[in-house]
C-alpha cells in the first residue's frame, strides 16, 4: 500500500509540474503574440470597422460578387447617417476614397464607415461592410487575445486583420 501511495503522489506531482510548464508556455506564446503585434504599430491594417478620415485618401478593399453588374460604395458618418454614395468599378481592386461626395463636396474630417452594395439587373445581391485600411496605434493583450487599437479608436482582434501594409 505504501508503494502504491508513493506512486500516486509521484504521478500527482508530475501532473502539477506539467500544468505549470504548460502555463509558462502559454504565457511565453502570449508575449510572442504581443511582440509580433507591437511590430504593427504605425502600420495600416485591413479590417472591417470605422476609419478616421483626416483629409488623406482612405483605401477601401471592395470584394463584389462575380455576378454583380453594379457596385456602390455607401459612406456613413459616426452617427450612422449616410453621407455619400460612390459608384465603384466592377473589380476587387483597392479603391481610394477622397473624402468627397459624388458631387465633389468635401466631407469634414472624422470617423466614417463603408459598405459595398452589389447589384445585378437592378436587384441588390448583397450589402456588406467594406474592408478598409486603418492605422494601428496600440497593441493590447486581453484574456489571451491580442487586440489592436486603430486610429479611429476602434479595437479589433489581431486574428481579424486580413492585411497589413506600410502607411501610404
Amino acid at each position: 500500500e505504501y508503494a502504491a501511495q508513493l506512486a500516486q503522489f509521484s504521478m500527482v506531482e508530475q501532473q502539477v509540474m506539467t500544468n505549470d510548464l504548460m502555463q509558462e508556455m502559454l504565457t511565453a506564446l502570449g508575449a510572442n503574440d504581443m511582440a509580433s503585434a507591437a511590430n504593427w504599430i504605425g502600420m495600416e491594417a485591413l479590417v472591417q470597422g470605422p476609419v478616421k478620415f483626416d483629409g488623406l485618401p482612405v483605401t477601401i478593399a471592395p470584394n463584389p460578387p462575380v455576378a454583380a453588374d453594379e457596385v456602390t460604395l455607401i459612406i456613413t458618418n459616426a452617427q450612422g447617417t449616410e453621407v455619400a454614395r460612390r459608384s465603384l468599378p466592377l473589380s476587387a481592386e483597392p479603391y481610394q476614397w477622397d473624402g468627397k461626395t459624388a458631387s465633389g463636396t468635401a466631407l469634414p474630417h472624422g470617423e466614417y464607415s463603408f459598405q459595398v452594395e452589389s447589384a445585378a439587373n437592378g436587384e441588390v445581391l448583397l450589402t456588406e461592410p467594406a474592408l478598409a485600411y486603418n492605422r494601428v496605434t496600440e497593441a493590447r493583450s486581453d484574456n489571451g487575445s491580442t487586440l489592436l487599437v486603430l486610429d479611429s479608436g476602434y479595437m479589433v482582434l489581431a486574428q481579424n486583420v486580413t492585411g497589413v501594409r506600410e502607411p501610404g
